[in-house]
């Protein structure tokens, strides 16, 4: 209902039930009418109700997790449209490379989960891995033709058949002016093996954007991210970039957070993107980043595991408020936290 004033009166949602209405609700609408009724349910049940995006430049940014990937499917043009309408700071594509050399917003290095592949191209599947010939529709086994032949929307909810897979540029110039995008480079070593050169593939086309060196657009801002260390390192001492580096740091690799790593990353990087498990261990380490110059965004927070807090938004802002964080990565913008701990929901 809308009152006089304009305000929208919502009915109470409990946060864990959103997903589930937009499920009920929005299977007959066109995907322009998807967003929409995703903005008004999130906007009734978000842990901060409807403020808009925080004024002030020092506040911990915002980062949507491959778009709004809790309420439409990751990586798609709904997902980031939805992200920037829910106030985020950036958007966070990740990369694979067609087999055309093509620059494309991906997580997996494969097509299974997130498109019909297997329907399409049902005998071009098999690739090497541990030894053997495995099923496994590698992205960069298809052209950038063949794969937007694919549905990569009905994986999610049928409320998005006909999602395609977009490229590097299409997502630019879809966000662009709107929000900044944090990039991340996903397996260059495998991608180098294959003959592909990751880094300087992403460079050209930032470049082709005029996107390749810091403030050129400050309405657009880039970071680059990885897991790989040798391909920030590439970015940094070869190509000799000035963007913002980040290095993410998992389990696996937690050696970066002791002292020691921590100022041998600062060597080539702005920035650290730990799990934010990691930082609950060590807290210590968030001043201990800041002391060497390293700015600290933890990944990924998301409403369907809020870890030991009750909501995601107070999860989220103890590591803003508490920890010092300087911004998150989370698959909910809209339940990102405006105000201190105390008074988040």
């Amino acid at each position: 209902m809308i009152a006089q004033t304009g305000h929208i009166e919502c009915p109470p949602i409990q946060p864990r039930n959103r997903l589930v209405m937009i499920k009920r609700l929005s299977l007959p609408l066109p995907r322009r009418a998807v967003i929409a009724l995703i903005l008004l349910i999130t906007a009734c049940s978000s842990d901060t109700g409807d403020a808009p995006p925080p004024a002030d430049p020092d506040a911990p940014i915002l980062i949507a997790h491959r778009g709004a990937s809790a309420y439409a499917p990751e990586h798609s043009a709904e997902a980031y449209e939805l992200a920037i309408e829910q106030g985020a700071d950036y958007i966070e594509p990740d990369l694979q490379i067609t087999k055309d050399g093509v620059l494309i917003a991906l997580h997996d290095l494969t097509l299974t989960r997130t498109t019909n592949v297997r329907n399409i191209f049902p005998a071009r599947s098999q690739r090497e891995r541990g030894g053997e010939l495995r099923d496994v529709w590698d992205a960069n086994d298809y052209t950038l033709e063949e794969i937007q032949q694919l549905d990569a929307g009905s994986w999610f909810d049928d409320a998005f058949a006909g999602t395609t897979v977009l490229t590097l540029s299409e997502v630019i110039e879809l966000v662009r002016g709107r929000a900044g995008l944090f990039i991340e480079t996903k397996a260059p070593e495998i991608y180098g093996e294959r003959g592909f050169d990751m880094e300087t593939l992403l460079l050209e086309a930032l470049a082709r954007h005029g996107l390749d060196e810091p403030g050129a657009d400050p309405d657009t801002p880039v970071v680059i991210q990885s897991f790989s260390a040798a391909s920030l390192r590439i970015l940094r001492e070869e190509h000799q970039t000035r963007l913002p580096l980040a290095l993410l740091i998992e389990e696996e690799t937690a050696q970066w957070l002791t002292p020691e790593g921590l100022a041998e990353a600062a060597e080539f990087v702005n920035g650290i993107g730990p799990d934010q498990s990691l930082l609950l261990d060590d807290q210590g380490i968030v001043d201990l980043a800041h002391e060497l110059g390293l700015t600290v965004v933890p990944w990924t927070f998301s409403d369907d595991d809020p870890g030991e807090f009750e909501t995601v938004g107070r999860e989220m802002a103890y590591y803003m408020y508490e920890m010092g964080v300087d911004g998150v990565i989370t698959n909910n913008p809209d339940l990102y936290p405006r105000r201190p701990p105390q008074d988040i929901p």
